[in-house]
């Protein structure tokens, strides 16, 4: 791996894992407010490190994600920064939040499964990346679903409404 490769690993790493305290903070009814701005910053860091710094040989579907995580995280920001997260701008910013987290470890996943010897062993079929991406799927689905529902009801009762 060229030296660059490796920021960007360790800035998708970074990126994800901020994410999960940040999705535990939302579980938990916390702003978490540090950990939230290295998380989006952190993951506009890899969408945009994947941009502009690897060879552009077509369309992929990683650009695919990297645009619809850039996208996410545009609106995901918006709902915090600008909208305050007040009304329905609090669940918007969680499931946009949470979406480019999961794109981001799917991403993960995929190269695990292409660069990993220990993983690409496993891939002579399919059927192990798909348990993985679905059991992967199944825990955002309902932990994102508990947190678009906890996080906005505690935001609305810390600001006395």
């Amino acid at each position: 791996m060229t030296p660059f490769t490796v920021f960007h690993v360790v800035l998708s790493i970074a990126a994800i894992l901020s994410g999960f305290v940040v999705l535990w903070g939302m579980l938990m009814g916390n702003r978490l407010n540090t950990w939230t701005v290295a998380f989006l910053a952190l993951t506009v860091a890899t969408s945009v490190t994947g941009f502009c710094y690897f060879p552009f040989l077509g369309f992929t579907p990683g650009q695919a994600f990297g645009i619809l995580s850039m996208i996410l995280l545009a609106v995901a920001i918006y709902s915090r920064s600008v909208r305050q997260l007040s009304g329905v701008w609090c669940r918007i910013y969680v499931i946009t939040a949470l979406l480019a987290l999961y794109l981001n470890t799917f991403v993960l996943i995929v190269q695990s499964f292409q660069k990993v010897p220990a993983f690409k062993d496993l891939s002579t079929t399919q059927v192990p990346f798909a348990i993985i991406q679905g059991v992967v799927f199944l825990f955002f689905l309902g932990l994102g679903i508990l947190a678009a529902i906890r996080f906005p009801a505690a935001i609305r009762q810390s600001s006395g409404s």
